[in-house]
């Protein structure tokens, strides 16, 4: 049997990115040829894309969690891995996706629309890409960027103009059946309608959709009963109809009571899908009152009581017959009219422009802070200290130089010093932690021992031994309290 859901969470990993080769070309009588090492393939990356054959997020519901392919590593003749296949997620229009703490990330309303949630790593440079006159055979390679991790929560709300609210056996899947080819569950008991059933009207030459959501019941603004699993699928409609039952024969209910109480969960209701509060409040829309069930003699004479006091606050009131289909035509193209003037009032916004914002050249791209946590520590902050951090093979001492020259001509070092830095100063970088030794001034060519070393580095007390020692711990998953 299937199933509606319209709300999960998603755990999405996008691919790492493939590392760079270290190699050296080699042929006959040519035993050092140059670096050929090639670079990493890019990791796949995670995109959802609407699909109008998708109606539910039940896929997700059973399957939570996404994993994108891993770019290839590099390989020698400057042969660059594969880059990683994307992995592209089918989701319904309507889909709106938000970030683990409940901000919204996205909208995804159209057919096509689409949305990269989780960005696959780049690729490691290979020795060949890292050449210089500095190092003209590097003896390392570049590490490839881990994929973003992420967790997400999917909600769909449904994409209709017209949304039909009322409490349970008021008559609104009746009346969608009657005024579309849908042919919703209908019974006369509570809660008939568990899930929301949309149908297409046309009215003339103007064609709208129609939703029955569940039933509401007072207390739904705080959860109770369907609570927000009805309000939400509201948010997108142009028109609210109350649809109310004038033959019910529960004590304490008639037409005027049941509307107030609707009136209140609309108001109380906070929408997440616009930015402006008023735009998006349900109170703000354009209202309709169809009193139902008027073939019962009883109902016609308390619609025809009730109808002056509902027209007096600036409502349209139709009695209709679900049943025998009394009054249906008028209330289709009152419907019709509805919808055009709110298209008409809120067009839809103008597609969205890229703008490119260039990075002033003197921006330095980081930060540094002292580090509450660590006495004399520092923490550097900023996309490519960190970046390169990942990137680094710590287990090999000209990689380490390689890095410490790329902060020292960032200005890391320089900023280290300016705030108090002392030889051995604890210095945070990513997940990285390190006791600094200034390094010799960057760009300065090098005498080569041999590839893979560096002659600034000692292997006691030098920059490159304490990190590799924390960057073994660290990703071991250990706790580092200090340096030895």
């Amino acid at each position: 049997m299937s199933r509606f859901v319209d709300r999960v969470v998603l755990h999405v990993s996008a691919g790492g990115g493939g590392n760079g080769c270290s190699s050296v070309h080699r042929e006959k009588f040519r035993p050092l040829g140059g670096p050929d090492g090639g670079n990493g393939g890019k990791g796949g990356s995670i995109v959802l894309e609407v699909d109008d054959s998708v109606h539910t997020l039940l896929d997700f519901h059973h399957h939570p969690h996404a994993q994108a392919e891993r770019g290839k590593q590099g390989m020698g003749g400057n042969r660059d891995g594969a880059q990683g296949g994307d992995l592209v997620l089918r989701v319904p229009d309507g889909t709106v996706v938000l970030d683990s703490d409940g901000r919204m990330l996205a909208d995804l309303v159209g057919n096509g629309t689409r949305f990269d949630v989780a960005p696959g790593g780049r690729g490691g440079l290979g020795n060949a890409a890292l050449a210089s006159k500095a190092r003209r055979a590097p003896g390392f390679a570049l590490l490839g960027e881990t994929g973003v991790t992420r967790d997400l929560v999917l909600e769909l709300k449904s994409v209709a103009d017209v949304g039909l609210v009322g409490f349970p056996s008021a008559g609104k899947s009746s009346l969608v059946s009657v005024l579309s080819a849908a042919r919703p569950k209908i019974a006369d008991y509570p809660f008939t309608t568990l899930v929301p059933n949309l149908g297409v009207v046309t009215a003339g030459e103007t064609t709208f959709t129609v939703a029955d959501v569940p039933g509401l019941i007072p207390g739904a603004s705080d959860g109770r009963g369907l609570g927000l699993e009805f309000l939400r699928h509201l948010e997108r409609c142009a028109v609210l109809v109350h649809v109310v039952d004038c033959a019910t024969m529960e004590p304490g209910r008639d037409p005027l009571s049941d509307i107030d109480a609707l009136e209140a969960e609309l108001a109380a209701y906070t929408p997440v899908l616009h930015d402006d509060a008023e735009l998006g409040s349900l109170d703000r829309r354009p209202r309709v009152v169809v009193l139902n069930k008027v073939d019962v003699p009883d109902a016609a004479e308390l619609a025809e009581l009730v109808t002056p006091e509902l027209e007096a606050r600036g409502w349209p009131v139709f009695t209709i017959s679900a049943v025998s289909r009394e009054g249906l035509r008028a209330l289709t193209f009152a419907l019709a009219t509805a919808v055009n003037t709110y298209r008409t009032e809120n067009p839809p916004p103008p597609p969205t422009r890229t703008v490119l914002r260039p990075v002033a050249v003197d921006a330095v791209g980081f930060s540094v802070e002292h580090d509450e946590e660590i006495e004399g520590g520092f923490i550097v902050r900023g996309t490519r200290p960190e970046r390169w951090i990942a990137q680094t093979q710590f287990d090999n001492d000209e990689a380490v130089g390689y890095l410490g020259d790329r902060l020292a001509r960032l200005g890391v070092e320089d900023k280290l010093a300016k705030m108090g830095a002392v030889p051995g100063s604890p210095v945070t970088i990513g997940e990285m932690t390190f006791d600094w030794e200034p390094s010799t001034p960057a760009g300065i060519a090098l005498t080569r021992t041999g590839r893979g070393t560096d002659p600034r580095l000692d292997a006691v007390d030098r920059i490159g031994a304490s990190e590799r020692k924390v960057a073994h711990r660290v990703r071991r998953g250990l706790d580092v309290e200090g340096m030895d």
